[in-house]
């Protein structure tokens, strides 16, 4: 079964009543010819941002690069090497062991807050890729009751242009995955980005760091006050232009006058340094993303300990996106092992992203000894650290039938063994060499005698 097959109008269930609210259900029917506008304006908004803020950018970036560390995974609880075989093919055809593609999918999740998945066949009925549509054209064909109102055309892109509709999606065409949609089990309710309440408080921390730059470029520099006494208004004029004229040119200016009067100096503004109302909206800013201030690298008055905190809870908010992003990929590939005759349910498999969290080495390896301490299956163990423990449990295998530490010289099919080199000792009657066999059960020793 399809996901969310069964939120289909015609599906023979004993659903009742409607799943959108009031406001979604009106939104719905202004909804039928064109796409949904808010979402529209939130994710050409969230595309402003990144594009004109390094800061937004990084948020975006770190957290896709986060996401996909480690790249996809095959995780099986019984090795099968079709199916393995299958999962090759499958991620070769997709591009699926690229970063950049995996780098992609996640980015458009953060950005557009859905993550819109088509499958594309070939002849022979192959997934040969799966592209990510742009989320602001693609509209649920649902009613006023949340449901698909036809599953062969699930989902509607529409040219925004023209308003016309582009193309139609049966529900197996296209996997759609929605981040923090307001009602999940509205197939209507479209998922949101990840800044999408912070646009405003943006805007602020934009126009105020512009405030700024123009307070201190008109405010900072130190200006003259030049006091003619009695001088008529030509006089002053003239006076004016010849001291303007010279600071024009760069020359520094000695002031002459025959009337009495004085040049005294201007201070600039004094409370420049006062920069709460911008710390104050950056904070601000960072309170509504996912990635803390102190990754960012503004630690300024923030205790490690407290930092430790933020991110693990951002590392919970990557773990998430990796299980609505995997959710996506594991769906195609049930569709294509569908293709081939193979029912995905009889079969022990999940894909997921190899690297969990953002940990180090020295962490993961800690956490795997003490997995392995208490008692949890080695191929578990293998999957916390990110590895296919069939991998590795054929590399092992082929390590222990090609690499022998201690090979025993005289077994069969091996080459005969070669004299070691007799070293040249400075020494007379000194000699060093390595015997293979002489040393305790079998091990390589060094020799070293005086003659």
């Amino acid at each position: 079964m399809l996901p969310n097959e069964t939120a289909n109008r015609n599906a023979n269930t004993s659903e009742k009543g409607r799943r959108p609210n009031a406001e979604d259900q009106v939104k719905y029917m202004h909804r039928l010819m064109w796409v949904d506008p808010d979402l529209r304006q939130s994710i050409l908004d969230v595309r402003e941002m990144d594009r004109l803020d390094g800061r937004v950018k990084r948020i975006h970036s770190k957290i896709a690069r986060d996401v996909v560390k480690g790249g996809l995974v095959l995780l099986q609880g019984i090795p099968n090497k079709a199916l393995e075989a299958e999962w090759k093919d499958f991620q070769r055809r997709l591009q699926l062991h690229r970063p950049e593609k995996l780098k992609s999918d996640a980015r458009g999740l953060v950005m557009e807050g859905n993550l819109p998945m088509q499958w594309v066949l070939d002849k022979a009925y192959n997934v040969v890729s799966g592209v990510r549509m742009p989320a602001e054209t693609i509209l649920p064909n649902v009613g006023a009751d949340g449901l698909f109102k036809d599953v062969q055309k699930a989902y509607i892109q529409f040219d925004v242009m023209t308003g016309t509709e582009l193309a139609s999606f049966p529900l197996w065409q296209l996997t759609h995955a929605r981040f923090d949609p307001d009602n999940f089990d509205d197939m209507g309710s479209l998922g949101r980005p990840f800044l999408d309440a912070s646009r405003t408080t943006w805007r602020k921390l934009n126009m105020t760091e512009e405030d700024l730059v123009i307070r201190r470029r008109m405010r900072a520099p130190l200006r003259m006050a030049h006091v003619l006494k009695g001088a008529s208004e030509s006089e002053i004029e003239k006076y004016r232009g010849q001291v303007e004229k010279d600071q024009t040119e760069g020359m520094t200016t000695d002031y002459y006058m025959n009337k009495e009067g004085g040049v005294s100096a201007v201070q600039g503004d004094s409370n420049l340094d006062q920069m709460a109302d911008i710390v104050h909206l950056l904070d601000t800013f960072f309170a509504g993303s996912p990635l803390p201030k102190g990754l960012m690298g503004y630690t300024e008055g923030m205790a490690r300990d407290i930092l430790e905190d933020l991110k693990r809870d951002y590392y919970d908010e990557i773990d998430l996106m990796q299980d609505t992003i995997s959710f996506v990929y594991e769906a195609g590939f049930r569709f294509q092992l569908l293709l081939k005759g193979i029912n995905p349910d009889d079969e022990d498999f999940k894909v997921t992203y190899a690297s969990r969290r953002t940990e180090t080495m020295t962490q993961t390896v800690d956490i795997g000894l003490k997995m392995k301490a208490l008692g949890y299956p080695q191929g578990m163990v293998y999957e916390y650290m990110g590895d296919d423990p069939a991998y590795v449990e054929r590399r092992r295998q082929w390590e222990t039938k090609n690499y022998n530490p201690y090979p025993d010289p005289e077994a069969e099919n091996n080459p005969p063994p070669q004299p070691a080199p007799q070293p040249v000792s400075r020494r007379r009657g000194v000699s060093v060499k390595v015997t293979p066999g002489n040393g305790r059960k079998g091990e390589s020793g060094t020799s070293i005698n005086n003659g």
